[in-house]
């Protein structure tokens, strides 16, 4: 049997980690904009979520940038308690580098409900400003998400050297500034230096940036540019241009479901 609330207790309403898109506020989801139209509280990652999104909406609004993990989770805490409609607004899609593992860690050990709703990844948003198919028939059929150890250890098997093993399509998030690293271990790993590679600052942004080259020239180019951040690297035999590859979904000669040959 369901526990009644009393006259002076509130409705108390998920916290929602919200994914905010790549940058552009029209890439955000019909669900995301209504949860961020009608939430009382926004914690968004202000470094790197377009505040366009946060324009009109009535709710208070605190920028995470300078905030550490127990700060944040208190905001959260206070305001579900309160029975008002939190949102975590991070970047991108939450479940990438979203860091919100240890803050739906903290909900759970705190009995606090909450809920996910996904966004548009930086990713594919690069593949969209690069007008790239990231899966190429023949060619690959996997896509890599990964980064440049850094100041955030990799486990070494996960290594660029180790990944670039499967010639694959492969994204590499928060690793430009290390461009030049990147490039040798994905060439120690066994990508031929004549294999396309595009780096795209901003991707969705109106100051969006795309640099393409191969491993042979793409590190010189990127340290002569000013993109030190907020860049996708894609790399891959799926960025060839010259590739004429079709799917078998609309071949003529190819029998499925709906269709006969």
């Amino acid at each position: 049997m369901e526990r009644m609330l009393t006259p002076s207790e509130p409705l108390r309403h998920p916290v929602v980690f919200l994914g905010a898109g790549p940058g552009d506020p029209e890439l955000i989801t019909l669900k995301g904009r209504r949860l961020l139209d009608t939430a009382d509280v926004v914690v968004y990652a202000g470094s790197l979520v377009n505040a366009a999104l946060l324009d009109g909406i009535a709710a208070v609004c605190h920028d995470s940038a300078a905030m550490d993990l127990e700060t944040i989770m208190q905001v959260l805490a206070q305001g579900y308690r309160e029975g008002l409609r939190v949102v975590r607004l991070h970047t991108g899609d939450p479940a990438i580098y979203g860091a919100i593992r240890e803050q739906m860690q903290w909900l759970d050990q705190a009995q606090i409900p909450y809920e996910v709703v996904p966004g548009v990844s930086s990713a594919f948003a690069a593949a969209a400003a690069l007008k790239k198919e990231l899966t190429v028939p023949e060619v690959t059929q996997t896509v890599i998400f990964t980064r440049q150890a850094g100041r955030t250890p990799v486990p070494e098997r996960e290594s660029l050297c180790n990944l670039a093993r499967a010639q694959a399509t492969m994204c590499i998030f928060l690793s430009v500034s290390m461009i030049g690293r990147v490039v040798d271990d994905l060439l120690a790993g066994g990508y031929p230096a004549q294999t396309p590679i595009a780096v795209i600052e901003r991707a969705s942004w109106p100051d969006e940036q795309i640099v393409r080259g191969t491993l042979a020239d793409i590190a010189d180019t990127i340290r002569d540019s000013k993109i030190k951040k907020t860049a996708m690297i894609v790399v891959g035999p799926a960025l060839a241009e010259d590739s004429r590859i079709a799917s078998k979904l609309y071949d003529a000669a190819f029998s499925h479901e709906f269709r006969d040959a």
